[in-house]
């Protein structure tokens, strides 16, 4: 109908690639003598139909804990926790209508997903918060195959920690051949002795340490006791972790899983580094999991990254037979259509973590009589005090708003490699919105592996160097994961264009 809009997207005719940027405008003028080269741009008009979806975000409750256990009050997309799984298919385009029925603004970020950045979902940065009773709706194309999520991120450290997260599954033109391809949401909990949500968000303990870690395990919203498999079935596991805080080591005893993708993106199959599959905050991985034969019919599934506080998180137990033998076929993904990289002419940026309790800054600057330095202790002092707790690159930057001086920007089209140094005493998941990012070093030795992804997990004292191609214009996130350090100080902007 003529009062539609469409998207033009240039494509150039010299280098028979799409350009990166998008022009709306009115059909008249995609008539058939304007759609023509101009300057060596072909300009096509699509106007694709969407996939259309409704999200709900409002209280709700959830019988996380069951055992005849008080239901606790939750904040839900859609009533359910976790929020419903979406599954698309590569190549669609989607349409989904947030309502906010909460008493706070909200947003949705599509965790892992790239998206123009006006559907980015941070507040002040992407779009206006959407307030309570409003509605905002984001669509966009499903450009890469894998597993995602989706997430506020206005007042995140609570609407997370309260239940506001789900998967988002977009699933491969042709996807590889499974019995089952199942999504595991791993979340904790702080639960007080009456199964409500402990209201202590953000505390300076909290904040300044390891962030809020629960006391309540659960997978796919419920706290897990069995999980029935069959003999010589071949599942897909599609593991999320959407806890603030915690950060899981799951390992598959009696088991050999293989990791077939890392955030969504395919990586050659492999057995995980010590048999243990980590996962921060934001993390995803992709796993087959074949049931060969297991000793008692019982294969426990052990987290294990918190050596003190290891447990077991739930038993797979056999009933049945899918087949009489185990499949042999290894299963490969086909790689997502990524920028290439051009590393010969990449510009080259370095980001500092540093702050928190135990700063190994101030440590190494004890006097020799082993005191601190009081005046560089006034300034920590002052700094907590008002809530900057972390900093990037020296800078603690308040969550309030989000909209703040970009750390740098880049040019369109450029690749960048980013060295990222921590230097606290704890660990930080670190995302980077709009870009998917190649590990190129760790700790000065190169991955055993090509690996795409979106969030890389630092532990103390630990160094990366990633490279990522800047496609998409905007000013796009760049934080920790562990939403309590994000809320004290350590995110940043990078500005693209």
């Amino acid at each position: 109908p003529p009062a539609e809009r469409v998207e033009l997207h240039p494509y150039n005719t010299k280098t028979n690639k799409y350009e990166m940027h998008k022009y709306i405008i009115d059909p008249v003028i995609a008539s058939a003598e304007n759609v023509a080269n101009y300057n060596d741009f072909a300009f096509i008009a699509h106007a694709r139909t969407a996939k259309t979806y409704r999200l709900d975000a409002a209280p709700a409750r959830a019988s996380l804990v069951g055992g005849g256990q008080p239901e606790t009050d939750v904040w839900a997309y859609n009533g359910t926790v976790p929020g419903p799984a979406l599954r698309l298919r590569q190549g669609e385009r989607v349409r989904i209508e947030v309502r906010n029925a909460l008493a706070q603004e909200t947003t949705v970020h599509w965790h892992g997903l790239r998206v123009p950045n006006a559907m980015d979902g941070v507040p002040h940065v992407t779009q206006p918060p959407i307030a309570p009773g409003g509605t905002f709706v984001y669509e966009f194309d499903l450009l890469d195959a894998g597993t995602f999520w989706y997430h506020p991120h206005a007042m995140s450290v609570e609407q997370i920690e309260r239940g506001l997260a789900g998967a988002f599954v977009v699933e491969e033109e042709n996807p590889p051949a499974v019995d089952r391809d199942l999504v595991w949401v791993l979340d904790d909990w702080r639960l007080t002795r009456e199964a409500q949500i402990a209201g202590d968000f953000v505390n300076f303990m909290d904040a300044s340490h390891a962030g809020r870690i629960g006391n309540t395990i659960t997978l796919n919203g419920r706290i897990p006791e069995a999980f029935a498999v069959k003999a010589h079935e071949r599942l897909r596991l599609r593991l999320v972790n959407v806890a603030n805080a915690r950060i899981f080591a799951l390992e598959f005893r009696g088991l050999a899983p293989l990791v077939i993708a890392l955030d969504g993106h395919p990586a050659p199959p492999h057995a995980s580094e010590g048999g243990r599959i980590v996962l921060g905050p934001g993390m995803r991985a992709d796993v087959i999991l074949d049931i060969g034969e297991i000793a008692g019919g019982r294969a426990p599934v052990v987290d294990s990254y918190y050596a003190q506080r290891t447990y077991n998180l739930v038993d797979l137990v056999v009933e049945g037979s899918a087949r009489p033998a185990p499949l042999k076929e290894t299963i490969r993904l086909s790689d997502n259509p990524l920028p290439a990289l051009d590393l010969k002419n990449a510009v080259r940026h370095a980001i500092e973590f540093g702050g928190g309790m135990m700063d190994p800054k101030l440590m190494r600057a004890r006097r020799p009589d082993g005191g601190m330095d009081p005046e560089a202790m006034r300034g920590v002092r002052e700094r907590m005090a008002a809530g900057r707790i972390w900093t990037v690159n020296g800078r603690a930057v308040m969550v309030l708003g989000h909209g703040h001086e970009p750390l740098f920007a880049l040019r369109p089209g450029a690749t960048c490699i980013l060295d990222l140094a921590n230097e606290t005493a704890w660990a930080h998941p670190i995302h980077l919105h709009g870009v998917v990012f190649r590990a190129l070093e760790r700790n000065g030795r190169a991955p055993a592996r090509i690996e795409w992804r979106d969030t890389e997990l630092l532990h103390p004292g630990e160094r990366a160097t990633l490279a990522f191609v800047a496609a998409e214009p905007g000013d796009w996130m760049l934080h920790c994961h562990v939403l309590e350090h994000q809320e004290t100080g350590m995110m940043g902007i990078v500005r693209v264009g």
